[in-house]
């Protein structure tokens, strides 16, 4: 199977890549590469790749692929709120441009990274795929706007896979420090404090990127009657933890750290638990491993390799939101966040 997965160069993606590539599919990427002065550690796998924006993506680009994974987007809630026309713009209106072109290349499939931030504020009770969407943030909103407009293209020749991702977590080659489980464990080792940045009460499930990738796998070959127009939450039921919860894991990994909380920690909107049986139901080869304990001590192991410093994780290297304020304020960016055409491939403080 000849698949694209647009942002192969991101945090999930450049996990996805030699992944599904050792499982024997022939994968090409394609990404603007915001983030390509913010490589955290080695492992990059360099692949055939289109530069672009996604915006951009022509019906020929598109040509001769049989499948898409689409991880490419403005990432998280933070940067999301930055400028919420720009998150609609790429996260809503590019995939639906995107689907569109492969649509009339002739791909058959098109798995779209979702996000269980769709369900935003659903507080204690878990919340299956059929529940109310309420979102709370431009991010959220946009993955709500594009699963409904994805839904209305598909047909007998061409099939939209929503994965409804938990919180993502996990040591990735374009590492990312503000998702719960990797920023908890950045603090404690670099401070031996697990430092929190709310009241600690949310719900939040999370899932590693490795079985993100086995996710998009299962849906890339299921098949088409029981997958085409359908939404499936991804993660493990017993990885639904409070944020709290996450903080005592994390202490719990990295010796002699305590949990602290910001002076202004206040509740999060954003808290949901999620059901995940329906994917373990009809995406039966789809198995999860990992959990949150396995995933702090992988990130422990990696932040003491490197001898991580609080500077580093909070400063705009890789910090998604500050990395892209400081490329706006260089002029490397224009306001639509396509590159101006003075890009430097050189290391950002």
């Amino acid at each position: 199977m000849r698949v694209l997965i647009t942002g192969h160069k991101g945090y999930i993606g450049t996990v996805m890549v030699p992944i599904m590539m050792k499982a024997g599919f022939d994968v090409v990427g394609m990404d603007s590469d915001l983030y390509r002065r913010c490589t955290f550690n080695n492992g990059m796998m360099d692949i055939p790749g289109i530069e672009k924006d996604i915006r951009d993506a022509t019906v020929q680009d598109l040509k001769g692929f049989d499948a898409v994974c689409h991880l490419a987007a403005l990432s998280n809630d933070p940067l999301g709120n930055l400028n919420p026309e720009i998150t609609y713009d790429i996260n809503f209106r590019g995939t639906v441009h995107l689907a569109e072109v492969a649509r009339a290349a002739g791909v058959r499939r098109f798995v779209f990274s979702s996000s269980c931030s769709n369900y935003g504020s659903a507080g204690d009770n878990l919340v299956t795929e059929d529940a109310p969407m309420e979102a709370v943030t431009p991010y959220g909103v946009s993955k709500v706007k594009s699963e409904k407009a994805l839904a209305e293209l598909a047909d007998r020749n061409f099939v939209p896979v929503f994965l409804r991702n938990a919180t993502a977590y996990g040591l990735s080659p374009r590492h990312r420090f503000d998702i719960v489980l990797n920023n908890l464990t950045a603090w404690a080792y670099a401070t031996g404090r697990v430092y929190l940045k709310s009241d600690g009460t949310p719900w939040r499930p999370i899932v590693h990127i490795a079985d993100i990738t086995q996710a998009f796998m299962v849906a890339l070959t299921a098949p088409s009657g029981v997958v085409s127009g359908q939404a499936f939450n991804i993660g493990r039921q017993d990885q639904n933890y409070r944020i709290r919860d996450i903080a005592q894991i994390v202490q719990q990994v990295v010796p002699d750290c305590r949990i602290e909380y910001a002076p202004d920690a206040g509740p999060d909107t954003r808290c949901y638990r999620v059901d995940f049986s329906k994917a373990a139901r009809l995406l039966s080869k789809y198995q999860p491993e990992w959990t949150a304990r396995r995933g702090a001590e992988e990130l422990y192991d990696a932040y003491r390799r490197v001898g991580l410093k609080v500077e580093e994780f909070e400063g705009a290297r890789f910090n998604r939101i500050d990395h892209i304020k400081k490329l706006l304020g260089e002029g490397l960016l224009d306001e639509t966040l396509r590159w101006t055409g003075k890009a430097s491939a050189g290391p950002v403080s």
